[in-house]
């Protein structure tokens, strides 16, 4: 199986991405992290095209 992996998150598919994009967002299925004092980072705009895997260079 292949993943996608873009700025912090890792999915199986660009829906997948994007899901998690807009949960961290919305401070919805991700924890705090402890100990940092600064705001929460706000995650880039997911690119308009459509993010696919990467087969493996060999």
């Amino acid at each position: 199986m292949l993943l996608i992996m873009w700025w912090n998150f890792v999915g199986r598919t660009d829906d997948e991405i994007r899901k998690a994009r807009e949960d961290w967002m919305a401070s919805d299925r991700f924890g705090e992290v402890k100990g940092y004092d600064g705001d929460r980072l706000p995650a880039p705009e997911v690119p308009a095209t459509q993010l696919k895997a990467r087969g493996r260079v060999r």
